[in-house]
């Protein structure tokens, strides 16, 4: 048996009145994967007998589908080129790859062979439809935080959600797996991707989300950009439990969002401040705003304003020597070597004391408090 082009227009006129059978798709709905193609009895049919597919018939392979033909449980025909095909018992097996290339065939001699599926009549014969487009829209999102490594922050749990769309890519696989144990007359997504493997895809995105992270050496916030990179990940992680058993490929994913739980969020902001305050240029405005606040502080002193400058130069004695110290490791590879000409802590004020020439009395100002002397 096998399949011959067939010279006709694929119109159900044309088919009715020269063939005995002519085999179609249905239309489907978007969601539809696999579906058994519809016999329609020609004219010239006067016998039809159901679940047999007559010598001579007309199989119409639209565009964008793969066809087969399960004889009691083994797939003997295959084609994925659209056009019209005369069904010949009389010739070889046939198989027309379209795109799909070596890889189908390889497939066809391991698995096209004879698989059971119970309740059916001894004598079966059905055509198969398997959607080869691209499927979009497909939603996910992970049900419970999971763990990345960030290359900055290090581990961190998230949540995620977005789209993904994957495509066929071998149906003869497909169906040999989705078949042999629901010999349903239309399959759809869900049926195919159910739970089982909606998890793995979870689980699988979380690891390869990961692997783009460390490979490109970005955080988790730049993922948004690495959509086809993740893409590529997602099809080697999902590669035996998608595509070695089902055929399935993913072809993209779109990560609209990822979100820190509220403890990553502390740590993130943790680290982030530690590298802002770490820097030379942002610890030098601090100190000039925390000296423009002590200016402030000190000439409101409740002891007097003598006071609150004598508090503020004890601070901007510690301070100075805390920022000598840090200039010191940034330009002498953390060796910190005190500045000789700096004044000691404290003595700022010392400095500008005066001895008076008469009574010998320490003098602050311009005259001796004790004597009267006037001072030079």
């Amino acid at each position: 048996m096998g399949l011959i082009r067939a010279l006709v227009e694929s119109t159900s006129s044309s088919l009715g009145d020269q063939f005995k059978e002519y085999v179609n798709c249905p239309t489907t709905e978007k969601n539809i994967i696999i579906q058994r193609g519809q016999v329609n009895h020609g004219k010239g049919n006067k016998n039809p007998s159901e679940n047999v597919i007559s010598n001579g018939s007309a199989i119409v392979v639209p565009q964008g589908m793969a066809m087969m033909i399960i004889d009691n449980g083994q797939i003997v025909e295959f084609t994925s080129e659209p056009g019209t095909y005369t069904y010949d018992k009389s010739s070889e097996p046939s198989i027309f790859t379209g795109s799909l290339g070596q890889g189908i065939k390889d497939t066809f001699k391991t698995i096209g062979k004879r698989f059971t599926y119970g309740g059916q009549a001894a004598k079966d014969q059905r055509v198969y439809y398997v959607n080869l487009l691209t499927i979009p829209g497909n939603k996910f999102g992970s049900p419970q935080p999971k763990k990345i490594t960030d290359e900055k922050y290090g581990m961190l749990e998230v949540t995620f959600f977005g789209e993904y769309a994957f495509k066929v890519v071998d149906p003869i696989l497909l169906v040999n797996t989705v078949i042999g144990a629901n010999p349903a007359d239309s399959i759809s997504y869900n049926d195919v991707v159910g739970s089982q493997l909606q998890s793995k895809f979870i689980e699988k995105l979380t690891q390869a989300i990961s692997v783009v992270m460390r490979k490109y050496k970005v955080s988790f916030g730049d993922m948004g950009l690495y959509n086809s990179d993740i893409s590529d990940e997602m099809n080697v992680c999902l590669d035996e439990s998608w595509k070695q058993k089902y055929g399935l490929e993913i072809t993209d994913v779109a990560l609209n969002d990822i979100n820190l739980t509220e403890e990553s969020m502390a740590k993130v902001n943790k680290v982030d401040e530690a590298i802002i305050f770490s820097g030379q240029a942002m610890q030098s405005g601090l100190m000039a705003s925390a000296s423009a606040d002590a200016l402030r502080n000190a000439s409101s002193n409740e002891n007097g304003a003598m006071m609150g400058f004598m508090g503020m130069n004890m601070a901007a004695g510690t301070a100075t020597n805390m920022m000598g110290a840090i200039n010191q490791n940034n330009s002498n590879n953390g060796l910190y070597n005190p500045n000789p000409s700096q004044p000691e802590n404290g003595t700022l004020f010392s400095l500008s004391n005066k001895e008076c020439p008469k009574c010998h009395s320490k003098v602050t100002g311009k005259f001796c408090s004790e004597c009267g002397e006037k001072l030079e």
